[in-house]
C-alpha cells in the first residue's frame, strides 16, 4: 500500500511527538507550515496543566502578516518568538519539527529563535 505524503509526514509526527514533550519550565515550541504560510506554537505537556496547554502562538498569517513563508519571513518570526519568550521568562525549550525535515523554513525558525538568545 502507498502512503500519501500527508501520511508520511502525520507518521513522522507521531514518531517524533514519541520522543519529545514539553514541560511548564522547558515547554514545546512546534513548527507547522503550508505553501503560504508558518505557523508556530509554544505549549505545555505537563500532566499538571491538564495536558497540552498552548501558552502563546504565532502565524506569518493574520493582521500582523508581514512574514511569508519563505527563509527571510522565517527568520523574522523566529526573532519575534525569541523576544517575546525572553519578555516571558522562557528561556529555554523543546523543538518539535512537526514531521517534517530540519532544513529550509522549519531550520531557519529554529536558529532564529536561537539567536534571539533561547536554548533549544
Amino acid at each position: 500500500m502507498q502512503l500519501t505524503r500527508k501520511q508520511r509526514t502525520k507518521r513522522r509526527h507521531l514518531r517524533v511527538r514519541k520522543k519529545v514533550s514539553g514541560t511548564t519550565e522547558r515547554p514545546r515550541l512546534y513548527v507547522r507550515r503550508t505553501l503560504k504560510h508558518i505557523y508556530v506554537q509554544i505549549v505545555d505537556d505537563s500532566p499538571l496543566t491538564g495536558g497540552c496547554l498552548t501558552l502563546t502562538q504565532y502565524s506569518s498569517a493574520g493582521k500582523e502578516g508581514k512574514h511569508s513563508a519563505n527563509i527571510a519571513g522565517a527568520t523574522e518570526l523566529g526573532k519575534q518568538i525569541a523576544a517575546d519568550l525572553k519578555s516571558r521568562g522562557i528561556n529555554a525549550v523543546v523543538f518539535d519539527r512537526g514531521g517534517y525535515r530540519y532544513h529550509g523554513v522549519v531550520k531557519a525558525v529554529a536558529e532564529a529563535v536561537r539567536e534571539g538568545g533561547v536554548t533549544i
